[in-house]
């Protein structure tokens, strides 16, 4: 997991978290970069909304990433929700657009924590 910890905090990019319903029905929003946990676990701010109700509903998610580099660079996580927290310390730490929303500050913000199911590159797979 420091692999995973040192490129996200260097890697510069686009990401993509995409969940379901319980129905199947399939959202995808733009989201920053997760954060990786001592732990290992990837944690990610989420707001009071759609993604977030689904992995509540689900437990699951997919991070897509990539990076602002020429080709198609990046990371595609599987992940499972292990628990989450609202308005804590931690949260507003790492919540890199809090201070951005300082004008809304009764926003409902969560910390969700994932466990990392597969990690695979962006292009491709590991099994080739």
């Amino acid at each position: 997991m420091s692999e995973l910890k040192a490129y996200f905090e260097n890697a510069k990019g686009f990401g993509v978290l995409s969940t379901a319903d319980t129905d199947g029905g399939v959202n995808a929003a733009v989201y920053s970069r997760p954060h990786v946990m001592d732990d290992g676990s990837i944690a990610v701010v989420m707001n009071d909304r759609l993604s977030h109700k689904n992995v509540l509903a689900t437990k699951k998610a997919h991070f897509l990433f990539r990076e602002n580099t020429a080709g198609y660079k990046g990371k595609r996580l599987s992940l499972s929700m292990l628990r989450e927290e609202e308005d804590t310390e931690l949260l507003h730490e790492l919540c890199r657009r809090c201070k951005i929303d300082e004008e809304q500050p009764t926003k409902r913000r969560f910390l969700v924590f994932f466990h990392v199911d597969k990690d695979l590159p962006l292009i491709g797979s590991a099994d080739a």
